[in-house]
């Protein structure tokens, strides 16, 4: 077996062995040719032929031999969890063999093919491949600039082959004192002026601020210090950014293109509320949710039972911890995503949705009574929500309704397609390291979104759950891929996680629910759609200072109900200070939610639940602090609600990063992790161990710390007392009488 994919796999930040690399390559440099084969092969050729175009008609042969090589592939660098097993089972045992062409000319196009020799003498040949060499050249009408013309003069270019465009680059000005924040999602900082960053969806597992990479991008920035000005790559395609670092005067632009070769650059001026409001203008706003989402969530992947579920629901009682929303993730058979575990029914063989009446639930099974269990939930005013992964499992290979459900949706012809090698498509199979080779349907389709949501209906009609946890949405890999609109994965996978939301808040919707889904990625548009958390990461103060900056720019960006596993979610249990911490700044962003990941039901229990930290810990403060910061969230939630309605109205964020109020104030960028909430509160939560005093800084006006009533003027940097079980929280003038005795109810 020989195999070579000139694109790879779609990894859009791995080199596959068996790719080219670069896909397109430039003129006057040289590009790497792989393959991958079985043991049996024990030298590899490459006939490489170049055929010159009318001005040069020339044809040359080039044989070159391949060397072994190390294999890559699609792997993870970061392996633990429930996704170890999945990362380990992509593994293959098969060789990899490269070569490195000669320098490439321009002009004509190049054709290569493979040989590969077996221990018995014979030959096994790919067939040829095709590509052409292209050459950066100026495009002054390449870019078409709406808003205004900020483009730097001469900078405009194509990446052109002489039959096609494949990318424009361009670059804007960034003048001294200006910092570029925005972006979507990004855990690493903030200011991102001097970084260099991209706009493609991506589960990064993990250590998202070490690795600069994010579930929910946006080709979107604020730039800020200035005149106040932002500006958005209306685009779906991949972008990449050059932020300053190059050229400290300049913000460089590069982005993927389309047959016709141009992109279009929206400009936006004023101040940041201004320009978000353009932004939002074109892309969509979020749909307000009700007062209940900005109560405590709460889950842990191994309450994969009724009995353990209402358990640890009775714990949030017996501990006076007032909770709002459960969240089941382990609750499917783990192969429809539609039936609860151990539900006996008739496979429909045509892949028609279920309604309860066709299922029954053993008294002895994980789920005895699904409705009874979520009526007496709502019963207790706790809301549930149901996990979702937008694939169809083939892994083991399906069976029953899985493998029902596989045959219906190829013959209703609902999912993504990928070309054949030699013409044709065929179902694109998953090519992450999570569900490998799932099938995918094509929820940008409502045709294919519709057939894939209806078999959800029961679970909203008939058994009445409040929202469905829409994980997984980044496992469309590779530009090739064929979606039923006819477009390509190139401009259409990032856009999948957008419409996922969508399909999932229409079905609740049209059952007369507010459309609440819980995503972890996403891309432009998806501020319309539901809540967002910040993805997987493990308990470690590293990660709760990311999760802070994903907050703040994904607030930037347009999202308005966000939140964070609480601690994180994986490995060993956070510290008791750690979680405490982490707990206090939850009450103060738009959803406060703790999680923990599935660990086979070893001992001791690595639960986030605040009785199991305290248990593990050992430290008597963890249970009383998290109960009294859960009850003043609960006395909170009225402000919230305000809060979110005004800034669905006046697109000043929820999370509101302070250089939205102060933009021409330089020292709001000298503290880490400060905003304010709403309008009136000042968040400033202590992030580093072991620090029982805190350097924030105090915005313009009069605040007053709502522990002690200390009245303080604003302007300048203050260092103020932060005992472990004290958040610094300021209100702001006229408000904080209010405000003060909200967070002394307890006392």
């Amino acid at each position: 077996m020989i195999r070579h994919r000139p694109a790879g796999s779609g990894h859009p930040y791995s080199v596959d062995t068996e790719q080219r690399w670069p896909v397109v390559p430039l003129a006057g440099d040289t590009t790497t040719l792989g393959i991958r084969a079985d043991a049996r092969i024990v030298a590899v050729s490459c006939t490489l032929e170049w055929w010159g175009d009318a001005a040069d008609p020339t044809h040359e042969t080039h044989e070159l031999e391949l060397a072994r090589v190390a294999t890559t592939s699609r792997g993870r660098v970061t392996d633990g969890g429930h996704l170890a097993s999945a990362a380990s089972r992509m593994a293959r045992a098969v060789g990899g063999w490269q070569v490195v062409t000669p320098a490439l000319r321009s002009g004509g196009t190049y054709r290569y093919r493979f040989s590969g020799t077996r221990e018995d003498g014979t030959t096994e040949r790919t067939r040829w491949f095709e590509f052409r060499a292209a050459a950066w050249i100026p495009a002054s009408d390449a870019l078409i600039q709406h808003g205004g013309a900020r483009a730097v003069e001469g900078t405009v270019e194509q990446l052109h082959d002489g039959r096609r465009a494949w990318r424009v680059r361009f670059a804007l000005p960034l003048a001294a004192g200006e910092r570029v924040t925005g972006f979507g999602e990004r855990y690493d900082a903030v200011d991102q002026t001097g970084a260099e960053l991209d706009s493609m969806v991506f589960e990064q597992y993990k250590s998202q601020g070490d690795e600069r990479k994010t579930y929910l991008p946006m080709p979107f920035a604020h730039v800020v210090g200035g005149e106040g000005w932002g500006f958005h790559v209306d685009t779906s395609r991949r972008v990449w950014f050059d932020l300053g670092r190059t050229d400290p005067a300049r913000i460089g632009i590069e982005a993927e293109v389309g047959e016709d070769g141009r992109v279009d650059v929206r400009l936006f001026a004023g101040t940041p509320v201004e320009v978000l409001r353009g932004f939002l203008d074109r892309v969509g706003r979020a749909t307000e949710l009700p007062a209940w989402v900005f109560r405590l969530w709460a889950s842990g992947n191994e309450w994969n039972t009724q009995a353990e579920v209402m358990r640890q629901v009775e714990l949030h009682r017996q501990h006076d911890i007032p909770v709002g929303s459960v969240v089941i993730e382990a609750w499917s058979d783990e192969s429809t995503f539609t039936a609860f575990r151990d539900a006996r029914y008739a496979v429909s063989d045509d892949g028609a949705p279920h309604r309860l009446s066709d299922f029954t639930f053993p008294a002895d099974g994980a789920w005895p009574d699904p409705k009874g269990m979520t009526d007496e939930l709502h019963v207790r005013g706790i809301r549930l929500h149901l996990w979702q992964i937008p694939l169809i499992k083939m892994r083991p290979h399906p069976h029953g309704q899985a493998a029902a459900d596989a045959r219906a949706a190829i013959r209703e012809d609902v999912l993504i397609r990928e070309p054949e090698p030699r013409g044709g498509t065929r179902p694109y199979r998953n090519r992450g390291w999570w569900f490998p080779l799932g099938l995918m349907p094509d929820l940008t389709d409502e045709r294919a979104a519709r057939w894939w949501t209806e078999k959800r209906r029961y679970l909203v009609d008939e058994i009445g759950i409040d929202g469905f946890k829409t994980d997984g949405g980044e496992h469309a890999w590779g530009a090739e891929l064929v979606y039923l609109d006819g477009g390509r994965g190139d401009e259409k996978n990032n856009t999948f996680p957008v419409a996922y939301a969508a399909a999932y808040g229409r079905l609740l919707e049209s059952s007369g629910k507010a459309p609440v889904t819980f995503s972890r990625a996403g891309f432009t548009g998806s501020q319309a759609h539901g809540a967002f958390w910040a993805g997987d990461e493990n308990s470690t103060w590293d990660a709760f200072r990311w999760s802070m900056n994903a907050g703040l720019t994904a607030a930037a960006s347009g999202l308005v109900y966000w939140g964070w596993d609480i601690a994180g979610f994986s490995g060993e249990i956070p510290t008791a200070e750690l979680y405490i911490r982490a707990t206090q700044a939850s009450v103060f962003v738009p959803i406060m939610q703790y999680h923990s990941e599935f660990n086979h039901h070893r001992t001791p229990s690595r639960d986030r639940t605040p009785w199991n930290i305290a248990e593990r810990t050992g430290d008597d403060r963890v249970l009383p602090l998290f109960r009294r910061y859960t009850r003043l969230r609960e006395r909170l939630v009225p402000y919230l609600q305000r809060a979110a309605s005004a800034a669905v109205s006046t697109d000043a964020p929820l999370m509101r990063p302070l250089f939205f109020e102060w933009p021409d104030d330089p020292a709001v960028w000298t503290s880490d992790a400060q905003w304010l909430l709403g309008d009136d509160l000042l968040i400033a939560p202590v992030v580093q161990s072991g620090a029982v005093r805190r350097t924030l800084y105090l915005p313009p006006g009069e605040w007053t710390d709502v522990w002690t009533g200390e009245m303080l003027a604003g302007g300048r940097i203050v260092d103020v007392d932060a005992p472990l079980d004290r958040i610094p929280v300021f209100a702001r003038g006229a408000s904080a009488p209010e405000l003060s005795a909200l967070f002394r109810a307890d006392d």
